[in-house]
């Protein structure tokens, strides 16, 4: 039973869980361990999960329109295969760039998917916003940060949602028909002390809801930035939810051990599991990658 208090719902232990997405063709949750190389799938009708070893720091995974799976890698795009464990390259857009990996992604609802990239040491401001569509990538022109979460889009895929994560703020972009980026506002910024905004994500009302890494927490925001609602986790480091189930309606959130120690760790001994949640509102229906 999903109550409103988050709950670890499988053990993974995982060092920097990150990117969860609900399949619906699979009725079932995916995300990975970027630290670990691994990807993650969790069967909820079942209550068991599976993994998969990736070929380096797997950043984000999402379903694509031929029935397999996009993969963000260090090395660009891939395309992976559950049945066999495999990975093939796709696109390589910052061959140039050894020393970045990618982070978070999703798709548009018109199937494109956009990816944010950083600097694996977190110290450059070298990372970068992506689009891939039907066989074209690009860079989109937002502004380069450390550390890039996000993007996520409101309902009707107007509005794109990025997040600078150690600056500690949400931007706000405007989103063309043709995916070209228009004028970008402060959506929200967190306050000293309450963490570092993490993934974000939009539900069914068109309301954000951000992880907060070092903040014990995720957060709701009303389409305005307003902060509406704040929901208290056993662990520190948050890092994205997704809204899953046959309704949509149960918010699976991914968490990490990253930057905790052995004190820290025997005082949160769920960390890096994954819980779910009742969070009162249904999410949005997910899209498929045309890549």
């Amino acid at each position: 039973m999903i109550t409103a208090d988050p709950r670890s719902i499988l053990s993974v232990g995982a060092t920097l869980g990150e990117g969860p997405v609900w399949v619906a063709r699979d009725a079932a949750l995916w995300f990975v361990d970027i630290k670990a190389h691994r990807v993650h799938r969790y069967d909820p009708a079942l209550d068991v999960g599976r993994s998969w070893a990736a070929p380096g720091q797997a950043g984000w995974i999402l379903p694509s329109a031929d029935g397999l799976f996009a993969v963000g890698l260090p090395s660009g795009v891939h395309r992976f295969d559950p049945a066999d464990g495999s990975f093939r390259a796709l696109h390589a857009p910052e061959a140039h760039l050894p020393g970045n990996r990618q982070n978070d992604a999703c798709v548009a609802p018109d199937g494109a998917l956009w990816f944010g990239t950083m600097d694996d040491a977190e110290a450059q401001a070298s990372g970068y916003f992506y689009r891939c569509h039907q066989g074209r990538c690009v860079e989109t022109g937002l502004p380069a940060v450390s550390i890039t979460n996000g993007p996520a889009f409101s309902p009707d895929g107007s509005i794109l949602y990025h997040t600078d994560t150690l600056g500690k703020r949400i931007w706000r972009t405007d989103v063309a028909s043709d995916g070209s980026v228009g004028n970008t506002t402060l959506f929200a910024r967190i306050e000293e002390d309450a963490g570092y905004p993490d993934g974000p994500t939009v539900d069914a009302e068109g309301c954000l809801w951000t992880g907060l890494f070092g903040g014990w927490a995720v957060r709701r925001y009303d389409p305005a930035g307003k902060l509406m609602r704040e929901i208290r986790f056993p662990v520190a480091n948050v890092t994205k939810i997704a809204f899953g189930g046959e309704d949509l309606r149960t918010a699976y959130a991914t968490t990490a051990r990253k930057g905790l120690d052995m004190t820290a760790l025997t005082k949160q001994p769920l960390a890096g599991d994954l819980f779910a949640f009742d969070p009162g509102v249904a999410g949005l229906p997910g899209h498929v990658a045309t890549i």
